[in-house]
C-alpha cells in the first residue's frame, strides 16, 4: 500500500476534511476519514483575512499556525483511530485555507504553515498547489477536475462532476476530449451566510428554509447580471466577489421576506450551474454531485429539473463518498507531486502548459 492523507479546508470555513487513502498507480481507495470542526474564533479570524485590514501579515501568520495545529491534531486522531504511525504515511497533501484568490492580478494565497504541520505530524507535507499554475498563467483553480478526470475518465460517455462547497466547480468529461472545467459561481456560501444572519444556523438543512420561500425574479436577474456569469472558462471565483456585502447591494430597493431571498439564492446556485453546462453545448448523460450540496435535496431536485437530459446523482452512487472527494483529490495531488506527474489541466485553468504542482516540506 502507498498511504497518503489529504486535507481540505474550503471556503465554507466549517472545518477540515481529512482523508486517508491507498494510492496506487491506477486506483485510489478511501480507507478512513476524520472531520475536524473549525473553532469559531479561528473561523472568524480566517474570514476577516479575506479582506484587507490592519496588521494582517501578523494576523495571517498567527491564524495559519493555529490552522496547522488543528490539522496536526486531526491527523493524529485519524492515525490513532487506524492504529497507524506517521512512518506509515508517505505524505500529507494539504490544501491550506484560501484567504485571497486574485489570479487576474497574478496571485492566490492559501495559508496553513506546512512546515509546522510537517514538524507536528512527523509526516512529509505537500502544499501550495495553486501558485505554480498561476505562475504559468493559469487560474490556479479549480484543481479538482484533474482528479475527476483521472478517477472517472474510464466511465465513458459525457459525465459532469459538480462539487458544491462554498462555491461550485464543474468538471466535464467527454470521450476523446480533454477535461473541461471551471467555477460556476456561489455554491453554499451565500445561502449559508444568509441563514446565519437570520437564524444563527450554519446551513439550510436539506434546503428546507429555501423551500419555504419563493424565487424573486427581479433579484435573480440582478444576481445573474454579474460579469462573472457572462464570462466563459477558464474562470474561478471566491469570496472576493460573492459575499454578504455584494448580496446586500443587490437587495437595495427590494423589500423581500428573508425566506424568498434564500429561495432565490438556491435558484442562483442551480441556474448558474445549469447555464454553465448549456453554454458548453455538452450533452451530459450524468451529473455526479459531491460536496455539502449533495445533501441538499432541494438543490438536487432543482438541478435535475434544469438538466432533464442528465441523471443527477450523488457521487456515492459511483462509489465515491461525496463528503471526502476534495480531501481525496489533495491526497492524489500530493502523490502526483512526489511522482513528478502533472497535477493541473491547462484546458481547465488556462495555464500555458502542464505543471507539477506543490511544494515539498520533509518531516
Amino acid at each position: 500500500m502507498a498511504l497518503y492523507i489529504g486535507i481540505m479546508s474550503g471556503t465554507s470555513l466549517d472545518g477540515l476534511d481529512i482523508a486517508l487513502v491507498d494510492q496506487q498507480a491506477a486506483s485510489l481507495q478511501l480507507l478512513a476519514s476524520h472531520y475536524v470542526p473549525m473553532p469559531v474564533e479561528l473561523g472568524q479570524q480566517l474570514l476577516a483575512l479575506c479582506n484587507s485590514g490592519p496588521d494582517e501579515i501578523a494576523r495571517a501568520a498567527l491564524a495559519e499556525n493555529a490552522w496547522a495545529r488543528l490539522a496536526a491534531e486531526g491527523v493524529a486522531t485519524l492515525l490513532a483511530q487506524e492504529q497507524l504511525a506517521p512512518s506509515h504515511i508517505r505524505a500529507i497533501g494539504s490544501h491550506g485555507q484560501t484567504i485571497r484568490h486574485e489570479p487576474a492580478q497574478g496571485f492566490t494565497v492559501q495559508i496553513g504553515n506546512p512546515a509546522l504541520l510537517a514538524e507536528l505530524s512527523g509526516i512529509d507535507v505537500i502544499a501550495d498547489f495553486r501558485r505554480r499554475d498561476v505562475a504559468a498563467g493559469g487560474q490556479g483553480a479549480p484543481l479538482a477536475p484533474a482528479f475527476h478526470d483521472w478517477l472517472f475518465r474510464e466511465a465513458g460517455g459525457a459525465v459532469g462532476v459538480l462539487n458544491v462547497g462554498g462555491f461550485t466547480n464543474l468538471s466535464l468529461l467527454t470521450d476523446g476530449q480533454p477535461v473541461h472545467g471551471f467555477d460556476c459561481g456561489p455554491g453554499n456560501v451565500l445561502m449559508d451566510a444568509w441563514i446565519r444572519r437570520h437564524h444563527g444556523k450554519a446551513f439550510d438543512e436539506n434546503g428546507a428554509w429555501a423551500c419555504a420561500g419563493r424565487v424573486n425574479l427581479p433579484l435573480l436577474e440582478r444576481l445573474l447580471s454579474a460579469g462573472f456569469f457572462q464570462a466563459t472558462g477558464p474562470k474561478s471565483t471566491g469570496r472576493e466577489l460573492f459575499n454578504l456585502p455584494w448580496l446586500d447591494r443587490q437587495l437595495d430597493g427590494l423589500e423581500l421576506p428573508p425566506e424568498d431571498v434564500q429561495a432565490t439564492l438556491l435558484e442562483l446556485t442551480a441556474r448558474s450551474v445549469a447555464d454553465s453546462i448549456h453554454k458548453t453545448g455538452t450533452p451530459l448523460e450524468h451529473l455526479l454531485v459531491c460536496g455539502g450540496g449533495a445533501h441538499n435535496g432541494a438543490l438536487m431536485t432543482r438541478l435535475a429539473q434544469l438538466l432533464p437530459q442528465a441523471k443527477v446523482e450523488s457521487t456515492s452512487t459511483w462509489g465515491v463518498d461525496p463528503d471526502w472527494m476534495e480531501a481525496m483529490a489533495f491526497a492524489w495531488l500530493a502523490h502526483c507531486c512526489l511522482e513528478r506527474v502533472s497535477g493541473n489541466r491547462p484546458s481547465v485553468t488556462g495555464a500555458s502548459g502542464s505543471r507539477i504542482l506543490g511544494a515539498h516540506y520533509p518531516a
